[in-house]
């Protein structure tokens, strides 16, 4: 899943910040869900794992409304397997971007111009009911169930709150006045 190798610094840099956000901002220094998170941070780096759900033309789906479409066995899912790998990508996928750019999910919500379906979501909503069902898949079906993506599903909010301060402590670390100080600091 990892888009970026753990030995690279940018993953390392994003595990630290996971693991301190988690475990002392939040208090929840549950090692499975900060691995997790910090591997789906890692993963988004690249823009076209954002968008890897393709519909059956191959076309790449780049809303949650359709995301939800192609995950679904009444509509476009042509198998368990299929619903499973999207609602886990719906989950990953709301819980970055309401984690990782709320002002892109404002936005959505409260343009005038209706510019995406997705504006008629809530995708705290949408995600957690995603790992919920990512959660209840059988026992022999590969990869699931899964108890860590119930705790996904119950704990959508404090991730989504986790994952704010992971952008906030971004933000200070691009901050012209940290650069200057760290080049100072390391020559």
């Amino acid at each position: 899943m990892v888009g970026v190798s753990r030995t690279h610094p940018l993953f390392r840099l994003l595990a630290d910040l996971t693991q301190r956000n988690f475990a002392v901002n939040l208090g929840w220094p549950d090692t499975e869900v900060i691995r997790y998170v910090t591997e789906v941070l890692a993963d988004f780096v690249h823009v076209e794992r954002l968008y890897r759900i393709r519909d059956a033309r191959g076309r790449r789906v780049e809303e949650v409304a359709e995301m939800l479409a192609e995950g679904d066995l009444l509509h476009r899912a042509d198998s368990l397997e299929r619903e499973r790998t999207v609602h886990k990508h719906i989950g990953d996928y709301t819980l970055f971007m309401a984690g990782v750019f709320p002002e892109f999910v404002r936005r959505l919500q409260t343009s005038k111009i209706l510019i995406s379906a997705d504006a008629f979501l809530d995708y705290v909503h949408v995600g957690k009911r995603s790992y919920r069902i990512v959660s209840e898949f059988p026992a022999g079906f590969p990869g699931g169930p899964s108890p860590l993506f119930r705790k996904l599903s119950d704990n959508f909010e404090l991730c989504v709150f986790g994952l704010g301060y992971v952008r906030a402590d971004l933000d200070r670390l691009r901050d012209p006045r940290f650069q200057v100080a760290k080049g100072h600091l390391l020559g």
